[in-house]
């Protein structure tokens, strides 16, 4: 049978109905649950405030935001699951640590930080500190500084883990400062500060939620901060920058999905969370552990990623660590 013209515009006529009538891609979005992957444990200083910024989220996204720790990797073990195995459908989003960009110099990993994500908003970062015991010889960073140099490989200190900022940042220091130390890993988890008060390390690097409650019952001294300004709570207190050093380090945080995600879902989850990290749930947690607000757009977390890749590779040469095959 030959196909009448009356046929063909009834045929062009439905095809036009349908198309207009389908929902543009991400237009529904979201329409169930969120996950948000944390990369540490329960119950620790990234816990809590992914925590708190899932719920202040809540209420601007219209579904549920829930987090679901996947502890491991120094924090890269949600976001290289994620990257492997999530569809880029917005359902799944993972907290980026800044491990994502300095393991892949380190060791072999599953993941291209340049090429596996799409970078939805940078959030925050942490302040760092390095605390004595309280009745410890040294009153002031310089005088850590002075022992631990005329003294090679007595000083032991600790950290949250092999090739975490804390461990790096110390290792760069006494490298500015021609100092030899011993370097005490843990599991992270909060054992630092109590390693410390047990006399099992001479001193102990963790951001301030570790530690905040032993400096303010005067269990511990902070001898100095890594941020670009020095805390509210002790401004009596240096920055590594006030003492001479060309070094700010916060560990800054943001979330990102897996690659090849819708841009409208992309906004739409970078909407709430923007509205989310601006909540006041959100900042009296920040506030709580002297956190600065670090905010960056899509496109600004995407170009600062490249230049954190670049940043990191730079810092681990300059201490002569290499890559592990």
């Amino acid at each position: 049978m030959k196909r009448t013209p009356l046929a063909g515009t009834i045929g062009l006529i439905l095809w036009a109905i349908c198309l207009c009538a389908a929902p543009a891609l991400g237009a529904d979005f979201p329409s169930k649950p969120v996950t948000l992957l944390c990369g540490y444990a329960a119950g620790g200083t990234a816990d809590i405030v992914m925590r708190t910024l899932a719920e202040a989220t809540s209420k601007y996204l219209g579904q549920p935001v829930v987090v679901e720790n996947k502890a491991g990797g120094a924090g890269t073990l949600g976001a290289a699951q994620m990257a492997a195995n999530a569809a880029p459908d917005g359902y799944t989003v993972s907290q980026i640590s800044v491990n994502i960009f300095r393991n892949p110099h380190l060791m072999p990993v599953t993941w291209d930080p340049l090429k596996d994500f799409t970078y939805i908003i940078n959030l925050s970062g942490y302040t760092f500190g390095v605390i004595v015991k309280a009745d410890a010889p040294w009153k002031t960073w310089d005088e850590f500084i002075a022992y631990a140099k005329a003294n090679p490989m007595k000083i032991k200190y600790n950290s949250p883990g092999t090739y975490s900022t804390l461990h790096i940042v110390m290792e760069v220091l006494a490298k500015q400062r021609d100092i030899k130390w011993i370097h005490v890993p843990t599991k992270g988890g909060g054992e630092e500060t109590p390693m410390l008060l047990g006399g099992h390390v001479d001193a102990s690097t963790n951001s301030s939620g570790g530690w905040l409650p032993q400096v303010e019952s005067k269990q511990a001294r902070l001898l100095c901060t890594w941020g670009d300004k020095r805390m509210k709570r002790f401004p009596d207190v240096p920055t590594l920058k006030d003492l001479g050093y060309n070094l700010v380090e916060s560990s800054s945080f943001g979330v990102a999905g897996p690659k090849g995600m819708d841009p409208k879902i992309v906004k739409a989850l970078h909407d709430a969370f923007k509205k989310g990290m601006h909540d006041p749930l959100f900042l009296n947690i920040l506030d709580k552990f002297d956190m600065p607000l670090l905010y960056q757009s899509s496109e600004e977390y995407t170009e600062s990623a490249k230049g954190l890749f670049v940043d990191q590779k730079k810092m681990l040469e300059n201490i002569g660590f290499t890559k592990k095959q």
